[in-house]
């Protein structure tokens, strides 16, 4: 089983080529827009064999061929398994929102383009790499892992600086940025550390303020 950022199939081989039984992960990166408690869903992906289809817990549908040559329409696979025809005894549940969003993601894809998708990848990479050479420059400050493949995120130590991550977010949030997610409580072994992340809305004049940002707040 492997859990995937969508957005990083642009740029690396899909799970199924290196083994992948079931993939999943979320599409909130295709396209949804920030709001009150962000938009969201979710995707499942497994090999076409019936042991793993049957047990879906989404709505799943299927894309087979009309009368017109060139046609296709769209239908319920296994409508026998869903909480339509079993109810409370059915494998899937199915809300409004999620379809919405669904729809959101497959625009976007269609928008994009397969040239569309490497582009944006290759893009984040660039700008995650960036982002960690620049933030691992400044005294006190350190990039864990700096050996391991990054997208997207990155994990950013503060124990040299003798301040705890929740001073340096608040002192950030002075400066009108939002710092990085505090996970010394969740992976104590870190020591003060927080999640960063760069994504294809950050520009390079962003990733530089905030390295300045970094230094006057822990300086």
């Amino acid at each position: 089983m492997v859990g995937i950022d969508p957005i990083s199939l642009g740029i690396i081989n899909p799970p199924a080529e290196y083994g992948a039984d079931i993939v999943c992960g979320d599409i909130q990166p295709l396209g949804m827009h920030m709001q009150f408690g962000g938009g969201q869903a979710g995707f499942i992906a497994t090999r076409d064999e019936e042991s793993f289809v049957m047990e879906y817990p989404s709505r799943l549908f299927g894309v087979a061929p009309t009368i017109v040559e060139g046609e296709y329409g769209f239908g319920d696979v296994a409508y026998e398994r869903t909480s339509f025809a079993l109810r409370e005894e059915g494998k899937e549940w199915v809300g409004t929102a999620s379809a919405l969003w669904g729809i959101t993601a497959g625009v976007y894809l269609a928008l994009m383009g397969p040239q569309g998708m490497v582009e944006i990848s290759e893009a984040i990479l660039q700008r995650t790499s960036y982002a960690m050479k620049k933030i691992d420059e400044v005294d006190g400050i350190q990039v864990l892992f700096p050996n391991a493949h990054h997208f997207k995120e990155m994990v950013v130590n503060f124990d040299g600086t003798g301040m705890t991550a929740a001073s340096v977010n608040k002192a950030l949030l002075d400066q009108d940025i939002f710092g990085g997610k505090d996970i010394s409580r969740e992976f104590p072994e870190l020591g003060e550390s927080a999640l960063f992340s760069v994504t294809e809305i950050h520009s390079q004049a962003d990733i530089d303020r905030l390295v300045k940002s970094l230094v006057e707040v822990t300086q």
